[in-house]
This record gives C-alpha cells, structure tokens and sequence, in this order.
C-alpha cells in the first residue's frame, strides 16, 4: 500500500517549468581544470553542493561581459540566503591578457563570491568545445601593440545543478527576473532530491 502511494505522488509531481533553455541530457557535465587567482588550480570537484551559472568572456570586453557579470551579480543578490550555494564561474577566452589574478579582481568588483579562470590556450579551447562555445582572437598585426587586439565570442550562461551536471542555458538577452525565478527553482529541485 504505501508502495502504491509513493507512486501515486511520484506521478503526480508536475515536471517544472522553465523560462530558460532545459538541456538537462544535451550537454556534458562540469568538468575543468584551470588556474584561479593565488596560484591555485582549480577543478569542478572544488564546486561540489553548489549550483553554477558558468560564462566564456574575458576581462577587457567592453559591453557583453561587463552587462552579463552584472545581471548575474544581481541574480544572486535577489536570490538572498538561497545564493549561499551558487556560484559564478567566469572563464577568460583572452589568457595572453587575463592573468588569475587580474581576472579575478575583475569579477570580484561585481560579486565576491564570483570566480575568475583561465588557463593555456589549448585548456581553454578545449573546455570551449566541450560546451560548443566559439570564440576568435585576432591577431595584431606586426608592429601593431601586442596587446591590442580584439576578441570575439559567443554568448550565454550555463546553469549546472549542484551534482555538476547541465540543466539551463540562458541567453545573454534573459531577463533577470527569469534567471532568478528558474535559478530558485532549480535550487528547490535538487535540495528536495538530494534528501531522499
């Protein structure tokens, strides 16, 4: 009888409804290894329990990067006391200019719980793959100042849940109050799953 009933409310349970991209199956799971600030490497393992809202940018660009870290900033900031277990996760696709260090007082002017990676070119590249994030440097001309040059990449933040695995994917255009409300969801979801 009680069989029959833990089916009954397992049925019942409505999927939930997402404002953001469900690729819950259609991406890999976290999975890096990359240089933070202090000289520290850092894998997905030192983000166990907590929920990830992970970015391609790097520090010097000038509109995206800037606007993103600041609405995911403010995410967190209307997420209160849920926020404890999430984490920004920028990762630079410019490592020739962004340095752990640097690029982690970048992202601390916008949250201090935020994470400023990177890593070598073929590091980088590689992870980018892996989430199908494109990106190009341009080279700078022979003569031009080495480190003056432009950087193109794509957009979006990938939302992995608190056992590292892929489960929303926002566009750089979401509204704030979407990611906040699928975010906080999200947290509820996998809270409640991990107690049984």
């Amino acid at each position: 009888m009680i069989w029959v009933c833990l089916t009954l409310l397992a049925c019942s349970e409505k999927p939930p409804e997402w404002s953001l991209y469900d690729v819950s199956g259609h991406l890999p799971d976290l999975s890096f290894s990359l240089q933070a600030a202090g000289n520290q490497t850092l894998t997905q393992e030192d983000l166990n329990g907590k929920t990830v809202l992970l970015f391609f940018g790097y520090a010097s660009c000038p509109d995206i990067c800037p606007t993103t870290m600041a609405q995911l900033s403010q995410v967190v900031q209307d997420l209160g006391d849920e926020a404890r277990d999430v984490r920004i996760l920028f990762i630079s696709v410019d490592p020739h200019r962004d340095k752990p260090d640097m690029l982690q007082a970048y992202v601390d002017a916008f949250n201090k719980n935020a994470i400023g990676l990177t890593g070598d070119e073929q590091q980088v590249s590689d992870l980018a793959r892996r989430y199908r994030v494109a990106y190009q440097i341009e080279k700078p001309k022979p003569g031009d100042d080495p480190n003056n040059y432009e950087v193109t990449h794509s957009r979006g933040v990938f939302i992995f849940d608190n056992l590292g695995h892929a489960r929303l994917l926002a566009s750089d255009t979401e509204q704030t109050d979407a990611l906040t409300k699928d975010i906080r969801q999200l947290l509820k979801l996998t809270q409640s799953s991990s107690k049984h």
